[in-house]
Order: structure tokens, then sequence, then C-alpha cells
């Protein structure tokens, strides 16, 4: 136990000091898991084993999924879709008081699950809806926190890339069964915000927009239909067993290509731009997939989750108890570190604790996800706070007294879909995949 603990402190404490001193995490996570393999195994075989598994590590096939839906969001974010998905979520949330603050939401869960990028999301709805909420009178802090809280709503909402992983570092947990999974909770989560945000429009006296027309309402649904296909080509294909994860993937950028070139808002002059951001972002997923291939061997291999986990059955025999537990220690990893990286390091250690517990890996896997989810609306780390602020030109201390409201409101859907396995199993069960 003393060698355990030993490479615990030394693993998770170089990693901790290398991200205080702004060492990028993939970096981090390398050098803290050679340093801790150094004190367990030779250098040689420690040089040999650390090579060996970051190349086992991301030669996977279905990382070629992930690869490919960054390609399709890129596209997407630049093909002309957020417009027409803002004007149908204007049609959906259109009647209720703050119409605009729920336009915000709606299109957030719509954008981000096809961009599969939380700040893309926040980012594309937010540059649209921050002038034209500023211009009926809401206040610029609470559009703000509306568009950062439900910005990663989209994350749970499939094709999700982060599903993909969790399922790629759980040992091959469903994706089919995890995509389905992550409807209901990526709603619940999308429906607190809003639910906070009528509280506080119907408060302030924000507005309700106008009700349009038949025609009006025809048209906008129908512009809105090519976009929304593609999570009914994509999931469908993928639940009813037509083609795999990674196909379906390579499908949904064969489709995007054809929405851009009809929408024709893409020109030649792009494509350069498009695949540049697309092959920045893979090599950032693949070195991070690599190192904390390293990180996991070295965790098994001195037996810090065995650890971690009789540690935590120690503490309490309680499944409510030790769930709790799990939930606080993820909600503040996630305040200081990415969603990918977290999912990548903290699977291996929480997986089988849940799976003691009796808790279906595909339930696991939404709730770590959540938990993760909403570290990304968090300081000091949360990306969708720093791109939330920056679309809106508003301060993060501005922002955070109405944030504060929306933070508890998810904390309450996340405590829902944690201990009622009902709305993460539910439509993977309807569909047989389960």
């Amino acid at each position: 136990m003393d060698t355990v603990l030993q490479a615990t402190i030394l693993l998770f404490g170089v990693f901790f000091l290398l991200l205080a001193l702004g060492v990028p995490i993939s970096v981090g996570i390398g050098v803290s898991s050679f340093v801790t393999a150094l004190t367990v195994v030779p250098m040689d075989v420690a040089v040999f084993t650390a090579a060996q598994k970051m190349v086992q590590g991301i030669n996977s096939f279905a990382l070629l999924a992930v690869i490919f839906f960054i390609l399709s969001g890129s596209i997407m974010n630049n093909g002309g879709i957020a417009i027409r998905l803002i004007n149908l979520a204007k049609l959906i949330g259109g009647r209720l008081p703050g119409s605009l603050a729920h336009t915000n939401v709606v299109g957030n869960m719509l954008f981000g699950s096809i961009s599969g990028s939380a700040v893309a999301a926040a980012a594309a709805i937010g540059r649209v809806m921050t002038p034209l909420q500023e211009k009926e009178g809401y206040n610029k802090s609470y559009s703000a926190a509306v568009n950062i809280a439900s910005s990663p709503a989209g994350l749970l909402i499939p094709p999700s890339g982060v599903l993909i992983l969790y399922s790629l570092v759980s040992g091959g947990t469903s994706i089919s069964a995890l995509f389905m999974a992550g409807y209901i909770p990526g709603i619940l989560m999308g429906l607190a915000v809003m639910i906070v945000a009528y509280i506080i429009a119907r408060k302030e006296s924000y507005p309700v927009a106008e009700r349009p027309s038949f025609s009006q309402g025809l048209k906008v649904v129908l512009d809105a239909i090519p976009s929304l296909l593609l999570i009914v080509i994509v999931i469908g294909g993928i639940v009813a067993g037509i083609f795999t994860a990674t196909e379906g993937a390579a499908v949904a950028v064969l489709y995007s290509i054809i929405l851009a070139a009809i929408y024709r808002e893409i020109k030649l002059k792009d494509i350069p731009d498009i695949l540049k951001e697309t092959v920045v972002m893979t090599g950032i997923v693949l070195f991070l997939v690599g190192a904390s291939s390293i990180m996991s061997w070295v965790m098994a291999f001195t037996g810090i989750p065995t650890a971690i986990s009789d540690l935590l059955l120690q503490t309490s025999s309680n499944p409510i108890v030790i769930l709790f537990i799990m939930n606080i220690i993820l909600l503040i990893v996630g305040t200081f570190m990415d969603l990918t990286p977290a999912v990548l390091i903290f699977t291996p250690i929480f997986l089988p604790i849940a799976l003691q517990l009796g808790m279906d890996p595909v339930h696991f896997g939404i709730v770590l996800v959540f938990n993760l989810c909403i570290g990304i609306m968090t300081p000091p780390v949360g990306s969708a706070l720093f791109v939330g602020c920056s679309v809106a030109d508003v301060s993060i201390e501005s922002v955070l007294r109405p944030l504060t409201k929306m933070f508890i409101a998810l904390i309450i859907m996340l405590m829902l879909v944690t201990y009622v396995p009902w709305f993460s199993l539910a439509l993977p069960r309807l569909f047989g995949l389960l």
C-alpha cells in the first residue's frame, strides 16, 4: 500500500504541478506518467513500454469516428448551419417569456449536437443571439450566462465525440447505446437552464416574441430540416446497424459537404482553413489519447484504481454516498481540466467502482460526461465560460451571479440523472441496445 500511495502522490502531484506551471495537459499527463513509471520499472522498460502504449492507444478504428466528426463539425461551423437552427429555435421557444433566451438554449442544443463542440456552439449562437437580446433590453450578463450554461448540452446529445472516447477508454461500451442514452440527459440539461431563464424573464419582464404566421413557421422548419437530417441519418444508421459509428462519422462528413454545397456558404478558398482546423484538433485529441494510455498503464501497473476503489468503498457501503462523492470529485476536476483529458484520466479510476456498485457502464458514462460538461462553464478553466464572456463582451465577474443560479439547476438535474438510471437507460432499452 505504501508503494501505491507513493505512486499516487507522485503521479498526480507532478501532474498538477505541471498544470499550475502552465504546461499543456497532454504533456503534463505524459511527463507525470513517465516519471512515476521510472520509480517502479527500469528506464529502458519504461521508455519502451510508454512508447508501445502510446502507439496502441491511438491505433484504434473507433478513433477514426472522432476525427471524422471533428471534420464534419468544422464544415458545419462554416457552412451556414447556425442561423437556420437559430430560426428553428426561435420557433420552438418563441412564445415563452424571455423568448430570445430560450431560443439561445435550444439553438445551443441543436448546434452543439451537430458541431460536437460546446465552444463552437457558445461562439456561433452567442454571436447571433447577444446583439438581438441586447436590442430587446436583456441584461448582457444574463444573456451571456444563458449562452454559457446551455452550450455544453449538445455534448450529451449525439453524435458526440466525447462519448466515443469514453467507449474507447471503458473497454468497448456500446457507442449506439451511449448515443441513445445521451438524449434525455442532454434535454434535461437544456431544460434546467430554460427553467431558470423563465423565472428570471418573468421577474425582469423580458418580452415575448411575436407569433409567426403559418407560412413563416413552415419556411423555418423546411430550412432547418436538411441540417437536422444529419442527426437522423447518422444516429438512425448506427442504431439500426446499417453502419458502425466510424462509418456513420464518414457519412456525416459527406452529408455536411453536400449541405455546404447546397447552402453555398463555403468557398473553395475556405477548404484549406477547414482542413487545417481539423488537423490541429485531431492532433490534440490523438496526443491526449496517447499520453492518457501511458497514464492508464502506470495506474494499472501500480494498482492506483484498485486502491482508490478500496478507499471509497471503505468510506461508506452506501451506493448513494459513494456516487455523491464521485460526483463532487468530478465537479471539482471539471473546474480546472477540460472534458476530453478528464474522461481519459478518470474513466479507468471510477468505472471499476461504478461496476462494483452494480451501475451500468452506459449510465456511468452519461453521469461522467454530464459532470464534466458542467465544468466547461465554471472558472478557473471553463472554456465555454471564457468564450461566452468574450462573445458577449462582459466580464467573468458580472456573469457569475446569474450563472450560479443555472449552475444550481444543473446540479439538481445531475443528481436526478445519477440516482435515476431510467433517464439514461430508457432509450437504449427501448431500441434493444441493452
